[in-house]
């Protein structure tokens, strides 16, 4: 009986692509986690970052892709070996997921310190530019966002009150929470406390989406529009 031939290197490299690339193909997770590591590198090369912030960086991102990707093989597996509901297969799962959420955190943590001082100034500059504006302008863009949403809605048709449709009331609600969090909060901390009531916001956004109760689209009129009516208020009091 022969044995099969070992691959060639080359072979193995291609083994080695095609298995990334099936991860991108199948798991949503493994794309977002993708485009966020596409993203924070441009940030990176745009705001000038240190070789060594580059490299943490670099490991950071290598750690949360390791993760996610062994994360599936473990799924993989499970699924193959088993055929109905196994308690500690369901603990294998919920240990590799684990290890995934301590990866992303520790990359979330690394981005913070890395870019936390070189975006803090211009994002405090744009904040200000904001809270800043002219009441006139808010007003008018207030006004132009509601137009649109009612165009839109009387254009799908889709949607009840409290359900659907054109805006997303969750996000709505989300987003005019991130504007008024970055209105209340001092100078000192109002980069940071905007940033996680921002993410907050869009996770809010996303769970929308996701539940298939609104569009992405629904999602962002949704979101425009309770930004802008606190910004208005804030404006105006």
């Amino acid at each position: 009986m022969s044995s099969r031939p070992r691959p060639s290197v080359f072979e193995s490299f291609n083994y080695a692509i095609e298995g990334v690339i099936h991860v991108l193909r199948t798991q949503r997770n493994m794309r977002i986690h993708f485009a966020v590591a596409v993203v924070v590198l441009a940030v990176a090369v745009a705001v000038g970052v240190t070789k060594i912030e580059l490299i943490a960086l670099l490991l950071a991102i290598a750690f949360v892709l390791i993760a996610e990707m062994i994360n599936t093989a473990i799924e993989g597996a499970i699924d193959v070996a088993t055929t109905s509901f196994d308690p500690m297969a369901k603990l294998a799962k919920d240990i590799a997921a684990g290890a995934v959420l301590i990866a992303s955190v520790n990359a979330v943590a690394i981005g913070y310190l890395v870019f936390a001082g070189k975006a803090a100034d211009k994002t405090a500059r744009v904040l200000d530019k904001i809270r800043n504006a002219p009441a006139e302008i808010t007003l008018v863009a207030l006004v132009l966002t509601v137009i649109v949403v009612i165009a839109t809605k009387a254009w799908t048709g889709r949607g009840t009150p409290l359900r659907g449709g054109v805006p997303s009331g969750h996000a709505a609600i989300a987003f005019a929470g991130w504007m008024a969090a970055t209105y209340i909060v001092t100078d000192t901390h109002r980069f940071l406390v905007s940033a996680l009531t921002f993410i907050m916001a869009l996770l809010v956004a996303q769970t929308r989406v996701e539940s298939g109760v609104h569009s992405a689209l629904e999602v962002a009129y949704g979101g425009a529009l309770g930004a802008l009516v606190t910004l208005v208020v804030f404006q105006l009091l």
